[in-house]
């Protein structure tokens, strides 16, 4: 099945109403300056939801506390009911307990006019203890071949070409709906081995728009499911330059993160264990490591800002390699490799 995150439903318009008003008006101050410091609408919306139940949190148990007046034990008090009255994970805790300290850095540092004795705390209190919150899936080449021709088998031609995308290039679900069938064309195809994006493609980041990397596709493993989904798409007649569509009201559209989100139902199915599109980005990570390419060159081709990434990615576990360097005749020389080996 796929992976379900569960969510407490805290904010409600009738709690809301009763937050403090200085509350209310400090967090539209600092809304107002994340919005002029090129935030990100989706940083802001998750800012917003963190916001309002630390606020809702401080009107049922704290007497409704202005946030320049919290102390330490208001703070360790959010995190304990966080954790053990609403059910949340620590990670999620976390993040709360990181906007609220934003927060308060809003205020030392940009009204220090009007609070010139405010210091942020926050930092000051220890962290609930980070934990996984779901097992991580983990792809080995046989699972993703054997999906890969059901989906085919099955005439699931798109399917099989997100999958397959995905799984050879590493791109976030948010970056595969900005794909371009015109992207895959021979002009841009590196050394007979690799697409690379004739243009930047937006990805997860700082600004409004957001920053924009160029992105690169393994041909092997890619270029067969991208021939049968054209094949397909010009039986139904599609024209658009969108790779991933989906049809509404009769007309083809582009596929949005919720068409994609919806196909991994059919993975997880395929696949009898949770899928989610980040599994990929490990999986190719995985299976680039494993095949000796270089961490500075892997590290390009994810646009990581550090080789530290890989080692976040990697699944390999380091025995699994122990016999490509120590046989009977003691310590062997493994090769590296280059893209256009794989």
């Amino acid at each position: 099945m796929a992976r379900k995150t569960v969510y407490n439903k805290i904010f409600n318009e009738e709690d809301w109403a009763k937050v403090n008003p200085d509350n209310k008006q400090l967090f539209d101050e600092w809304i107002m300056y994340l919005q002029s410091t090129d935030k990100s609408k989706g940083t802001i919306l998750q800012y917003t939801n963190d916001m309002r139940i630390l606020f809702i949190f401080l009107m049922l148990r704290c007497q409704n506390k202005f946030v320049i007046d919290l102390n330490k034990r208001d703070i360790i008090a959010f995190q304990g009911y966080s954790i053990n009255t609403w059910g949340h994970s620590s990670n999620r805790t976390r993040r709360i307990r990181s906007c609220l300290s934003s927060l308060c850095n809003f205020v030392e540092n940009i009204m220090d006019d009007l609070y010139p004795d405010f210091r942020n705390i926050v930092n000051k209190i220890e962290a609930p203890v980070r934990k996984p919150v779901r097992e991580k899936t983990v792809l080995t080449e046989e699972q993703v071949e054997s999906l890969l021709k059901e989906l085919v088998d099955t005439k699931q031609y798109q399917k099989a070409c997100v999958f397959a995308l995905a799984a050879n290039c590493g791109a976030r679900l948010s970056e595969l709906v900005r794909f371009k069938v015109s992207y895959f064309d021979e002009a841009n195809l590196q050394n007979n081995a690799y697409y690379k994006t004739p243009e930047k493609i937006k990805i997860k980041g700082r600004g409004r728009d957001g920053s924009r990397k160029f992105k690169f596709i393994l041909k092997n493993g890619f270029q067969e499911y991208y021939d049968l989904w054209m094949q397909e798409r010009e039986r139904l007649g599609i024209d658009n330059d969108e790779l991933f569509v989906t049809r509404r009201n009769g007309e083809w559209i582009p596929a949005s993160d919720t068409t994609l989100q919806s196909w991994k139902t059919t993975f997880s199915r395929i696949l009898d264990e949770s899928f989610y599109f980040h599994s990929l980005r490990h999986y190719l990570t995985t299976k680039l490591r494993a095949n000796n390419i270089p961490d500075r060159v892997i590290k390009d081709w994810f646009g990581w800002e550090s080789i530290d990434m890989i080692e976040i990615y990697d699944d390999n576990e380091a025995e699994d390699s122990f016999s490509d360097f120590f046989t009977a005749d003691g310590i062997q020389k493994v090769e590296k490799k280059g893209l256009d080996d794989l």
